[in-house]
């Protein structure tokens, strides 16, 4: 993903399509037009006295292909809002597509009623985006695969697999086992042990409450061995510090904890401090915040602006997004 366009590709791509970021994803969108040579779509964010957004267009963009990039990331409701204004100007200045590029899908959790008396609102905001006039979405590793089904609009769903594979690859780590932290993550623990090898363990969990998680025991072995483990969120960090826990208390020896999208909410910063993890990976799906940087030295964050790019690239040309996975099985 980082082999550079030739020009005659580049200029071809990037001919009527014009690229947005929202305040969340500013500077990924930034780095997402560097990758493709293009410019970012000039937009004047501002809010009203009484906190209303308001989002101003600052160029022409009839019958242009359009891709709106923004994360809806805490503040949550704020940058949702955000984004389904970008689509709704975007709509009402005559744009001929609009694409809402989501790298990180809030919300994701809320996929079923858990309970009675309690809403779906991962459909709500699927809704929403489609009601706002967006045209097709790509997002990249939804917390549930169902999530696409929610969409009445094409839906494009990208993997970090390759992003922070390659980036353990080159690490040229030995002896190491690959550990689901949960038996719903498996999925993904297999993807990468075919990418990367090693072997396959798995932690049975058991939930107590809504940030607290009880791992009860590991199936296979992981004594004088170095674990990865990997999920598609960081959230409050209780799922990989009690895995971490446990798994110590099994005999390993050395941490890596990997995921596509860093929310590290509430006492997330603390708990992956206490828990003495050797690496950390992330992406850039979520802004870092300056202070975690500071507080989690461990912590390297992978960008995906060029995944996103040449994403962005092949829906302008209609060409096949799987084509870009035909090796990264989830």
């Amino acid at each position: 993903m980082n082999e550079r366009l030739p020009d005659e590709v580049k200029n071809h791509a990037v001919c009527g399509l014009t690229i947005f970021g929202g305040t969340a994803s500013s500077g990924l969108a930034d780095a997402v037009c560097r990758a493709m040579g293009t410019r970012k779509g000039r937009a004047r964010i501002d809010q009203f006295p009484d906190g209303e957004t308001l989002i101003k267009l600052e160029e022409d963009v009839r019958g242009r292909d359009c891709f709106v990039i923004q994360s809806t990331c805490p503040p949550v409701n704020e940058n949702l809002m955000q984004l389904l204004i970008f689509i709704d100007s975007l709509r009402r200045a005559s744009a001929r597509r609009i694409t809402a590029v989501i790298p990180y899908f809030g919300y994701a959790r809320q996929d079923r009623k858990a309970e009675g008396r309690t809403p779906i609102t991962a459909k709500l905001v699927a809704n929403l985006i489609t009601e706002a006039g967006a045209h097709r979405v790509l997002g990249m590793d939804l917390h549930a695969d169902q999530i696409q089904g929610f969409f009445d609009l094409p839906l494009d769903h990208l993997t970090a697999l390759p992003v922070i594979s390659a980036h353990i690859a080159s690490m040229a780590l030995k002896d190491f086992v690959v550990v689901s932290p949960d038996v719903g993550n498996l999925k993904r623990a297999t993807a990468f042990v075919e990418r990367l090898g090693g072997e396959l363990a798995v932690i049975d969990k058991r939930r107590t409450s809504g940030d607290t998680a009880v791992a009860a025991r590991v199936i296979g072995d992981v004594e004088g061995e170095t674990v990865l483990m990997f999920d598609d969120m960081i959230t409050t960090a209780g799922t990989a510090t009690e895995a971490v826990r446990i798994l110590r208390e099994h005999g390993a020896k050395r941490f890596l904890l990997a995921a596509t999208h860093a929310v590290l909410a509430g006492p997330a910063v603390e708990r992956l401090q206490a828990a003495n993890i050797d690496w950390i990976i992330a992406t850039d799906t979520i802004p870092l915040r300056d202070e975690v940087a500071k507080r989690l030295p461990q912590l390297t964050v992978l960008s995906v602006a060029n995944l996103l790019g040449e994403a962005i690239r092949r829906i302008h040309l209609d060409q096949s997004i799987s084509e870009l996975f035909k090796n990264a099985k989830r």
